[in-house]
């Protein structure tokens, strides 16, 4: 519930202006809330009817189709344009998501059947005199040719 909604509802009991001080809500800005309220309720109908057609899209793709496809289908059906970021924005009330096919990278690929590096110094790296000890890491491998 919004302030706006809050001095609606209590508005007779308490009066207006006293709640409007009460929550730092300005009276202008209530009374402009409440002139368009008819506006609001018009503009959520045609959201529900966009979130139809978005469903229906949507269950036709078998849940495959994100926001630029659907926008596109849309278009191709005719009836109202529909922006691509309105699609996106009402798909995410309504819990819908494409589905995303990316590949994923693996860098390194151990080689099991090499031999492992012997530890030299045995996990001490402190060094008791300068130039005694040079350690060093690769944590990448090259990936072995297949074959």
């Amino acid at each position: 519930m919004n302030r706006c909604q809050f001095v609606e509802d209590h508005q007779r009991r308490h009066g207006g202006k006293r709640l409007c001080d009460i929550l730092g809500l300005s009276r202008s800005s209530f009374y402009y809330w409440r002139c368009t309220a008819a506006a609001r309720t018009a503009g959520q109908a045609v959201e529900a009817g966009i979130a139809a057609r978005i469903r229906k899209v949507h269950q036709d793709s078998d849940g495959t189709y994100g926001a630029p496809r659907i926008t596109a289908e849309l278009r191709d059906e005719g009836g109202p344009v529909v922006n691509h970021k309105r699609v996106a924005r009402i798909m995410r009330t309504i819990g819908l998501e494409g589905v995303r096919l990316r590949r994923r990278h693996r860098n390194t690929l151990a080689d099991q059947a090499a031999t492992k590096t012997p530890d030299l110094i045995g996990r001490n790296f402190t060094a008791s005199e300068v130039n005694s000890k040079y350690v060093g890491d690769i944590t990448y491998r090259q990936r072995a040719p297949l074959s």
